[in-house]
């Protein structure tokens, strides 16, 4: 079944304006019954407007009778006839304003404690931009003075498996970058030019002729 948007939004929709029992709209919106009888008895969700389903298309009118009718039926959901948001998986994270400050500082501590992160990890990794990371690399940050590296996992702007992934994929690049240059580079045989022949000379011959008494 497609993702419903805003299942609580449109829970409380539901509650106030059809009679589908709790279980119902808990199994169409992914909640717990509970929550939906804590919406209906104000408790949760206080103030939030409801969203009606069938105005964006996810459920129509007939199929909230029809369950209506039969409190044993589940409501199912209408193949959606207008273009939905597509769900961001991927691109850079949010940061709430009062971390941002927060960024030159891990940029630092990375940079210090591993180094085998490419700017480009480090960027994806606490979502800054390469040009902060370069200015914090070369000291021309114009706030460098009063960097203090710190851990971005304890900041709050990465968790520690992202960190952990980001470190064994850079350990595993330089190790393949190394073996690559360790292949590429010639043996010191190989290396070593090949002398030309040498051309023999008059004491060479001598060895071969007969000694004379004299």
């Amino acid at each position: 079944m497609a993702q419903l948007l805003m299942p609580k939004a449109t829970a409380v929709w539901l509650v106030e304006n059809t009679t589908l029992t709790f279980p119902q709209i808990a199994e169409f919106c992914g909640l717990h019954a509970l929550e939906v009888q804590g919406i209906a008895d104000g408790e949760v969700a206080q103030g939030m407007l409801g969203l009606d389903p069938t105005v964006n298309g996810q459920l129509t009118k007939e199929e909230i009778a029809r369950c209506e009718a039969d409190k044993n039926e589940r409501l199912r959901m209408s193949k959606a006839t207008i273009p939905l948001p597509a769900m961001r998986t991927k691109g850079p994270r949010y940061t709430p304003v009062a971390k941002r400050q927060d960024k030159p500082d891990a940029v630092a501590w990375l940079i210090r404690h591993h180094p085998e992160l490419t700017d480009a990890q480090i960027s994806k990794l606490i979502g800054t931009t390469k040009q902060t990371i370069a200015a914090v690399r070369d000291r021309s940050h114009w706030n460098f003075a009063n960097l203090r590296p710190r851990d971005p996992v304890l900041l709050g702007l990465c968790t520690q498996s992202d960190l952990n992934a980001a470190v064994l994929k850079g350990r595993k690049t330089l190790e393949k970058n190394a073996a690559a240059k360790e292949e590429a580079a010639p043996t010191d045989e190989a290396a070593k030019p090949e002398e030309p022949p040498r051309r023999a000379t008059l004491a060479d011959l001598g060895k071969f002729l007969p000694e004379h008494n004299t």
